[in-house]
């Protein structure tokens, strides 16, 4: 029986390794989210964070972007949101000009094209991602 975990864990190594070297895994999506988000979005990402009553318009519920999508997270919405291209008219700031400093890899959002991403930019979607409640 402890070859058998052994072996699994020899299986699974590579896979850990190929993990620690993306550097969308590496980047502090958790502090990215707390600099930039928190403080309209809240904490767990429900839209109450502590600014978010000043606000004309209330922030988003990020725990809900997938149930409001039929089930299905849009990267390639979140990212355009977060950087503002996707909304030009909100009170959300843009992160475009703090992301265009980034580090970026290649990532397809879908369209089968792979596109220069800003690293911060992935991570917090993926942040987002997991937030996301059925």
């Amino acid at each position: 029986m402890a070859y058998r975990v052994a072996f699994a864990g020899v299986l699974a190594a590579p896979f850990l390794m190929l993990a620690a070297c993306d550097p969308v895994e590496r980047a502090d999506a958790r502090r990215y989210y707390a600099e930039n988000c928190a403080a309209c979005h809240g904490p767990s990402g429900r839209g109450d964070g502590p600014l978010a009553a000043g606000l004309e318009t209330p922030p988003a519920d990020l725990t809900t972007i997938a149930r409001r999508n039929g089930g299905a997270f849009d990267f390639a919405h979140v990212m355009g949101v977060i950087d503002g291209y996707k909304s030009p008219e909100r009170d959300m700031p843009r992160f475009g000009n703090l992301l265009a400093e980034a580090e970026t890899i290649p990532f397809d959002t879908g369209d089968g094209i792979l596109t220069p991403t800003p690293i911060p930019l992935l991570a917090l979607a993926r942040y987002i991602e997991a937030m996301q409640v059925p």
